[in-house]
């Protein structure tokens, strides 16, 4: 990494965030807003660290049940993907009653998930499993079922059968598209998670910050979500890194 790199991707994000949490103090302090309405940065962080113990035990219950859902959500949707997009049948069959799952609010579901499996985090990983397996089967479709049909006419030309396009075109075409989702199925996993433990669970961020939140303790819940984020930056953080590794080829264009 040069030095222009380093400063656009590490000494920008910073200064920035830095600025951020500035303006907030200063907003908070000119204007005398009570805790229990907007409480200062140097407020949370004050409570992220009194109750660091508490906030590491919960960030960890909800750290897990994100990557599980997500891990399920990942394999699942990469093989239903690739199913959809092995043909066109399958494609308009099977997309309906996705689009139709995917509209029905997850909060709803999380009560009837309790109900089955009980309080703790099972319901958890299945929340974050339903919310963040979507846009990964979407994608994998798209990048499959786009594939130029005058380069599939010119592979079968040469012998190449359905199976052989799809193994050596298709799947490495459209893994720009998976990698894509996956950034955006983390985060959505993070989502999940919280409104699952909101709504019923024994341990977990989104449980800390709904005790905290009936507490009046608006500081830990503010903590709690500064937490949330930067657990969302590391992990997407690390899917971009992944995605680099991968398919360097898709960003040629962009490092020169």
């Amino acid at each position: 990494m040069n030095r222009r790199e380093f400063f656009i991707k590490v000494v920008s994000p910073a200064l920035f965030t830095v600025a951020l949490f500035l303006i907030w103090e200063a907003i908070c302090r000119v204007l005398k807003l009570p805790l229990t309405i907007l409480p200062p940065p140097s407020a949370v962080f004050g409570a992220l660290w009194q109750f660091r113990a508490p906030i590491i035990d919960n960030s960890y219950v909800t750290l897990w049940t994100t990557l599980a859902g997500f891990l399920i959500a990942t394999v699942f949707g990469m093989l239903l993907g690739i199913a959809i997009g092995w043909h066109r049948a399958i494609y308009a069959g099977i997309y309906p009653v996705l689009i139709g799952f995917n509209s029905i609010p997850k909060v709803a579901v999380v009560p009837v998930l309790i109900l089955w499996f009980g309080l703790g985090e099972v319901p958890a990983i299945i929340t974050a499993f339903l919310i963040s397996f979507f846009p990964i089967v979407v994608n994998v479709a798209t990048g499959l079922a786009t594939t130029e049909p005058e380069l599939e006419d010119v592979l079968r030309a040469l012998g190449a059968s359905k199976l052989d396009i799809m193994r050596k075109v298709g799947i490495p075409r459209s893994l720009p598209y998976f990698f894509g989702s996956l950034k955006v199925a983390i985060t959505l996993a993070f989502v999940g998670a919280v409104v699952s433990e909101t709504v019923g669970a024994n341990k977990g961020l989104g449980k800390l910050m709904l005790d905290a939140q009936a507490g009046f303790q608006v500081p830990i819940v503010f903590a709690g979500l500064l937490v949330l984020a930067a657990l969302g930056i590391i992990l997407y953080a690390i899917t971009a890194a992944i995605e680099y590794r991968f398919t360097r080829w898709a960003f040629r264009g962009q490092h020169r």
